[in-house]
């Protein structure tokens, strides 16, 4: 974990060495300064000579302007440093997150994603800040001060020892017991930003259905939970300065009665006491920011092991290492494929064998859960076969490069995803140098034309974050011409028509059997009229094919392609579910 978050300091690591050497000139400047204080008292004041007062005090005000210029190019260096790491690290996670398949992203969940890229990474900065600048300050403070204190009284600066080991232990007791609590706040965090993304996501449902109140008992478990952990947290921290105000004070009434019997014994100065209560006040400072540092990177350790693991997670689905550059045609092979969305897993498809050809349109139909989506899934490799092989063009998907094979299978998923930025903006995605006329007739394929040439900035329309300015048909519109701009040899539509109407649902088809008649179109629907006219038709059924035939033949042998007709075409629209109630 370590090497991984230190690898990222990369460019800033310059400043990250010179911020220990500033640190180390402010030290040595501030412990001198008591000792100094000792000399004005001793041989300024008490011997009466304002000489020694104006050239000592003139060596204070040196060391004190060196130690203020050496911190503040300690914190400048360190704050750069430590901010470049940040950034380093925020790019190395989503860098690396571009790289994840479906299965990945489901093994982290998108709430925790977050919270390791803005939570987690702020803890490594502070932690890292306070590694370079505190951690050297803290020790070298207090080896310095007890250095100096052992130089002018070392019977009297034993009472530094024992006021650290006191310290120390409890320090020791405190951490262990914080370390654990630190471990539980953050997977606290991850339950809170679920709860939070679910809910702003999905907004319009909780109004739409009147569930506020629900939604804010959620978040209201989720936030009374953390708060828990940190209360507990941070009251254990929170006994740090009343300890320490303890041992402080102790050692005051120690070293003013030991001090004083010295004096009197001719032993110590004044002065020099003055310069030893100077000197434990840095000792046991130094011990104070010793255990913050401690505290910090117990709990920052955490949080570097979660970004580690984001950062040296090995996709799932790697790019072969001689990829196959071109997709001969559309043509579609399942050859005996079972599919899990978790190793070890119950299958979501088991034993699919089937062949379609290329240009050919091809309908999916069957019930929630029956396996539709995750057949197209894998036709654009956007999941990896448990067991057989899944051939485009006849080739195993898993030798093409995945940009190569995702260029020519493009895909409609079931949620319509738009990006904020114009109309343009959005098709473009499907091809980055599309022109203003290649967009027009994808939209025109798409039957999405119609309404964008109504809106009065048309192709320069701004679409909200989400699309939330447009309907969900016009989405779903928008989508189909967006991959339909990469001019791909395959077609997934999942699902892509459901919030169109059946007069539109109806032109998008009659379009691309015009258009695109050399392009393989999967189409997976919940309704009949949405399939009916494809070549063939396949019928899932628990993760497998029941039936894969055209629409005529489906009526006279499929016993459930024929219940999905009846109960979609005697009582208005239904849908599969609807038809296996029947049953």
């Amino acid at each position: 974990m370590l090497k991984t978050i230190l690898r990222q300091v990369g460019k800033y690591k310059w400043a990250a060495l010179l911020t220990p050497v500033w640190t180390t000139a402010e030290v040595i400047m501030g412990v001198l300064i008591p000792y100094v204080t000792a000399s004005i008292i001793d041989k300024g004041i008490n011997a009466g000579d304002i000489g020694n007062v104006y050239r000592y005090g003139a060596l204070m005000i040196v060391l004190a302007c060196l130690s203020l210029l050496f911190g503040i190019l300690s914190a400048r260096f360190g704050a750069y440093s430590s901010t470049g790491l940040a950034a380093n690290l925020r790019e190395a996670m989503y860098r690396n997150i571009q790289r994840f398949s479906f299965s990945d992203i489901d093994k982290f969940s998108t709430a925790g994603l977050v919270t390791r890229m803005t939570t987690d990474v702020s803890n490594i900065q502070n932690a890292f800040q306070m590694l370079l600048r505190t951690s050297f300050r803290a020790p070298l403070n207090m080896v310095s001060a007890l250095f100096m204190c052992f130089f002018i009284n070392g019977k009297l600066s034993l009472v530094f020892l024992v006021a650290m080991v006191v310290l120390s232990t409890f320090l020791a007791v405190l951490i262990t017991r914080v370390a654990r609590l630190f471990k539980e706040i953050f997977k606290r965090y991850d339950d809170l930003n679920g709860v939070v993304q679910e809910n702003v996501s999905a907004i319009r449902v909780v109004k739409a259905f009147v569930r506020e109140h629900h939604e804010m008992g959620k978040f209201d478990r989720a936030a009374l939970s953390l708060f828990t952990l940190n209360v507990k947290a941070e009251s254990l921290m929170a006994l740090n300065h009343p300890v320490m105000n303890l041992v402080v004070n102790a050692c005051i009434i120690a070293l003013s009665w030991w001090g004083a019997h010295f004096i009197v014994g001719g032993t110590l100065t004044t002065g020099q006491l003055t310069s030893l209560f100077s000197y434990i006040t840095t000792i046991l400072g130094a011990l104070m920011m010793l255990s913050m540092i401690i505290v910090q990177l117990t709990q920052s350790a955490a949080s570097g092991a979660r970004i580690a693991e984001v950062i040296n997670e090995e996709p799932d689905m790697a790019e072969p290492e001689d990829p196959v550059l071109a997709v001969p045609d559309g043509s579609i092979d399942f050859d005996h494929v079972y599919f899990s969305y978790k190793k070890g897993g119950d299958y979501a498809l088991e034993n699919i064998d089937l062949h379609i050809r290329a240009g050919e349109t091809v309908g999916i139909i069957g019930g929630t859960g029956s396996g539709k989506s995750s057949l197209g899934n894998l036709i654009a490799r956007l999941y990896d076969v448990s067991e057989g092989v899944v051939r485009v063009g006849g080739i195993d998907v898993r030798k093409y490069g995945m940009q190569v094979l995702r260029s020519e299978v493009a895909m409609v998923l079931q949620k319509s995803t738009l990006f904020s930025g114009t109309i343009l903006d959005n098709l473009r995605w499907g091809k980055e140098d599309a022109t203003l006329e290649e967009c027009r007739e994808a939209c025109r394929q798409a039957c999405a034309d119609e309404f964008v040439e109504e809106f009065p900035d048309g192709y320069d329309t701004l679409i909200d974050q989400g699309g939330t300015n447009v309907s969900g048909g016009q989405r779903q519109r928008l989508c189909i011409a967006r991959a339909l701009l990469k001019h791909p040899k395959v077609l997934v539509l999942d699902d892509s028509t459901s919030a169109v109407d059946t007069a539109t649902d109806a032109r998008i088809r009659q379009a691309f059997m015009q258009r695109i008649p050399g392009t393989t179109k999967i189409i997976i629907s919940q309704r009949i009229l949405s399939i009916k006219d494809a070549d063939r038709i396949i019928v899932m059924d628990d993760g497998r094919v029941n039936g894969f035939d055209s629409h005529e033949n489906l009526l006279n042998t499929n016993e459930i392609y024929r219940d999905i007709y009846e109960m979609q075409t005697s009582g208005g629209e239904g849908d599969f579910d609807a038809g296996q109630m029947k049953e």
